[in-house]
């Protein structure tokens, strides 16, 4: 039997929230358990829009994840 161990190179995660500082924790949970898989934050990317159903702002962001070096 072979045991082999690959690691994951690159991740990207996305995140949504009703506000910032919910958008921010979710972040930084993600942040502390993709450095257990040796990853670092590459680029951030965020987004906020009006949601006219509920008329209030939603935020968003995308998190690129890349191995450390």
């Amino acid at each position: 039997m072979e045991f082999r161990l690959d690691l994951i190179e690159t991740k990207i995660e996305f995140f949504e929230a009703s506000n910032l500082k919910s958008l921010e924790e979710q972040i930084g949970k993600a942040i502390e358990v993709n450095k257990a898989l040796m990853l670092d934050v590459h680029a951030v990317s965020h987004q906020a829009v009006f949601d006219p159903r509920s008329e209030k702002m939603r935020y968003s962001a995308v998190v690129h994840f890349k191995l450390k070096k």
